[in-house]
């Protein structure tokens, strides 16, 4: 149901990474008054070191079978692609039980199909984002190649092959020396591999942000930087925000898209939503003594390599240990040394490594939409590890929903109390 607004209000959206720029900018170039806040620098969160992939070929559902049948082996390995601080492992009692639940079968053919619609619009509407910005030299040429070292690796990832034939997704399989002649600088120990040719890359995912933060900053959009701690609510809704300092946000809505800090704020609101942080580590490499066109990730090894930023960067894992805990950048390092087994001439000069927070909810599909309780409050969060992927149609979406224009897609499944 479309919402009535008056012209000229004003809309806050919380939260600076890629996916609340993308809302901030697609709104104002809507026609609306947008204040874009942040409790950091914009653009430093998630966004900042993820792996700069476009990544159209991985919404299935983390709640299937076969990820549970290997979670047992992953928590008993230190090295594991899968890490939960024991600490932190009662407060993910909760989480754990709604994400059992996402895997009956008939749930995970509803998720699947959830997140093949957000991913069927994606190149559309990054196209149209990047096109209207000036910055579609951003995006890649080159796919993805998923590595197999023998066909029993091929075998345990093709529950994801059939997955995507049954969405329509292009996908070829190689062999050998053609793997090599695409990426020469890959281990003669690499026996098969998958070419996802529209999983392509972004050239630096910080400056893609920073890109569309100026573009909403030259169409009079304003950037604030605080961290929200409270709202003020009078007979229409939501009608403040109350900042750490002391100062206040006036708002005629608010759009929270604050990443994995949603859930305080959701809290606050007096609607829960069951988010978690999915800590991701990542290396970046300024001179790896090779070269690479296209990202790789190879799924027994759980890691994945992109050329961007002006080097290589090195990424994955899952850690779940909270918004609080210190890093433990060991777990980049693991992932640099599998790395070195799919790209032994690979060297490891000029690196820094980085700890991030990924919004995760049971069920892998984001919250997009409003609230169940406040007319004037929309969520958009959860995206996990789509959310560079997503970000653009996300945008297009929101400001959809909040324009009162009828979405492209039904966002019945991305509702907010679902859980």
């Amino acid at each position: 149901m479309a919402r009535s607004q008056q012209p000229n209000s004003k809309t806050v959206v919380v939260g600076a990474g890629i996916i609340g720029t993308t809302i901030a900018y697609t709104l104002q170039r809507r026609g609306e008054s947008v204040v874009l806040i942040d409790r950091n620098q914009p653009g430093r969160g998630a966004s900042f070191g993820n792996m700069a992939s476009i990544a159209v070929t991985e919404f299935m559902p983390a709640s299937r079978p076969s990820v549970w049948a290997q979670m047992p082996k992953w928590l008993l390995d230190r090295e594991g692609p899968m890490r939960i601080r024991p600490a932190y492992m009662p407060r993910l009692v909760p989480w754990f039980l709604r994400f059992l639940a996402a895997s009956w079968p008939s749930k995970l053919r509803e998720l699947e199909a959830a997140g093949a619609a957000l991913c069927g619009r994606v190149h559309e509407d990054l196209a149209a984002l990047l096109s209207e910005t000036g910055l579609q030299h951003m995006l890649s040429a080159e796919g993805c190649l998923s590595l197999y070292a023998d066909e029993a690796e091929f075998r345990a990832d093709r529950e994801h092959i059939k997955i995507l034939e049954r969405f329509g997704l292009r996908h070829q399989v190689l062999h050998g020396y053609a793997i090599r002649e695409l990426e020469p600088a890959l281990a003669n120990k690499i026996g098969k591999a998958v070419l996802f040719p529209d999983n392509r890359s972004i050239s630096d995912p910080y400056k893609l942000v920073v890109a569309l933060l100026e573009a909403f900053q030259a169409l009079s959009g304003t950037i604030v930087r605080g961290d929200v701690v409270a709202f003020g609510q009078s007979e229409t809704g939501i009608s403040a925000l109350r900042l750490k300092d002391g100062r206040c946000l006036e708002a005629d809505r608010v759009v929270l898209a604050a990443g994995a800090y949603t859930a305080g704020l959701s809290a606050k609101l007096g609607e829960p939503i069951p988010l978690e942080t999915e800590r991701g580590y990542s290396t970046q490499i300024m001179a790896p003594g090779i070269s690479m066109r296209h990202s790789i990730i190879w799924p027994a090894k759980a890691f994945m390599v992109t050329p961007t930023a002006g080097g290589i960067r090195v990424g994955g894992t899952v850690e779940m240990a909270g918004l609080e805990a210190p890093p433990d950048y060991r777990r980049a390092k693991v992932l640099v040394k599998r790395a070195k087994e799919a790209l032994p001439d690979l060297t490891v000069d000029e690196a820094s490594e980085w700890m991030g927070h990924r919004p995760a909810l049971p069920d892998t599909v984001p919250v997009m939409g409003p609230s169940a309780k406040h007319r004037n409050v929309f969520y958009a969060t959860g995206h996990g590890h789509l959310g560079l992927t997503y970000a653009a149609t996300t945008g297009r979406l929101m400001a959809d929903l909040i324009k009162g224009a009828k979405p492209p897609i039904d966002m019945n499944p991305y509702r907010v109390n679902r859980f």
